[in-house]
């Protein structure tokens, strides 16, 4: 068993949660579970797509690490299909020299990715990001009716007409945001900020899930009428889907 070099930030109150990491490179995947282990998490691994598949429906962990680029079944893929049955968070690996990869995984239903060659802490630090946000408990925030959108933080709940929107955790975070903001404009810093709460990261993750977020409640993705970008600033939510203002436009 390696030796840890950096301190590791303790789990706390995330102790015995469970993580799969899926990984075939066998020097990676020993860094990363040996790391998350001294953080109190218990770890399971996963060599293949195939597996990972396997072992989420057997173990119902609660958050997957889960590499890009996998034999038999890749990682946008196994992304995917994890998304199709379940909420798990999934954390990405991805290369540090594609932004294309990293875009390709948020994509695919993934709430944050860490680039590779990766700090093992900093792995640590980010899959506590993510479990404390999606085990939050937001009871103090009360259900939110407004124009075509119903939301309720502490069921986790969002329709839009009466029909049950199927998002993932930050599509919802984001979506939760933004509704009890109606008519006020965000820069993807802010976003950035107040949904994933990071002081800093890629901003191309807050553009992706407004994307992904616009494909489930808008008609025509091309002419948004309810998450609207507003150009120079970033995006505004309008809850009734008016016509956008003319500054919203963009410049012909």
């Amino acid at each position: 068993m390696m030796s840890i070099a950096d301190p590791v930030a303790p789990a706390g109150d995330l102790a015995g949660r469970s993580v799969l990491v899926v990984e075939d490179d066998d020097t990676v995947a020993e860094v990363a579970t040996t790391y998350l282990r001294a953080a109190g998490f218990l770890v399971d691994r996963a060599a293949d797509g195939r597996e990972a598949l396997e072992r989420v429906a057997e173990l119902s962990p609660d958050l997957v690490v889960l590499d890009l680029m996998l034999p038999d079944v890749d990682g946008i893929e196994t992304c995917r299909r994890i998304r199709e049955q379940r909420d798990t968070p999934v954390l990405m690996l991805t290369a540090r020299t594609s932004a294309d990869d990293r875009i390709s995984g948020l994509e695919a239903g993934a709430d944050d990715y860490v680039t590779k060659p990766f700090s093992p802490r900093e792995l640590v630090l980010r899959v506590q990001s993510v479990l404390r946000r999606t085990l939050a408990e937001p009871a103090s925030e009360d259900p939110v009716s407004i124009g075509r959108f119903f939301v309720d933080p502490a069921a986790r709940i969002a329709r839009m007409d009466g029909r049950d929107l199927s998002l993932t955790v930050r599509e919802f975070d984001l979506l939760a945001f933004l509704v009890r903001r109606p008519q006020q404009a965000f820069d993807r810093e802010t976003l950035l900020q107040s949904v994933w709460g990071w002081t800093y990261g890629d901003l191309s993750t807050v553009t992706v899930h407004v994307r992904r977020l616009r494909e489930k409640i808008e008609p025509d993705t091309a002419n948004p009428r309810h998450l609207v970008t507003v150009w120079g600033v970033g995006y505004r939510f309008q809850p009734s889907g008016e016509a956008p203002h003319e500054q919203d436009r963009p410049a012909p």
